[in-house]
């Protein structure tokens, strides 16, 4: 009986490992620099976009745009072996996981079924949740300038009030 048990053991044991078996393998490389670009907006690292007033009836609809105003994130003193800088938006509260926009502030006196959609420089949405249009431009004699719009979006029939939003980005080199 107690060679039955260890053979049954044994059995079991060669079972299992077998049935972990690995699929695959992901390997993980980087690169640190000691140094980046300087990086400017209109207020140091910081953008502030004022949007024009537009009439709710402008955004009487879900999908519906208006108000697209250009703002630009500049690098200068860039290393010579960067090549390529994109900029990342980080995920936070203020991102609509659904839409990939900015939410509007809530609270009294806040417009209703508004959010704030960023576009590249291609006047393309760009998804704040993963990323997508996100452009990637070229690093030229030390420097590189990327070009935005932020607009408003209507999630549905746009009520009257104020719009305030943010996010927070940060830029990735390659």
């Amino acid at each position: 009986m107690k060679q039955i048990v260890t053979a049954a053991l044994i059995g079991l044991g060669l079972y299992s490992s077998a049935a972990m078996a690995a699929d695959g393998q992901i390997t993980v490389t980087g690169n640190i620099v000691a140094q980046t670009c300087n990086i400017a907006g209109n207020s140091g690292q910081n953008v502030t976009v004022t949007l024009p007033t537009v009439g709710a009836a402008s955004l009487a609809a879900k999908g519906q745009t208006s108000g697209a105003t250009p703002f630009a994130i500049t690098l200068s003193n860039c290393p010579s072996a960067l090549k390529n800088a994109q900029t990342r938006f980080e995920v936070g509260p203020t991102v609509n996981a659904t839409t990939g926009n900015l939410l509007n502030a809530t609270g009294s006196g806040a417009a209703s079924n508004v959010e704030v959609q960023l576009l590249n420089n291609s006047f393309n949405a760009i998804n704040l949740s993963n990323n997508a249009n996100s452009q990637v431009v070229p690093i030229s004699s030390g420097g590189a300038s990327m070009a935005y719009y932020a607009q408003y979006y209507a999630t549905g029939a746009a009520g009257a009030g104020s719009v305030n939003t943010s996010v927070q980005y940060s830029m990735t080199y390659q």
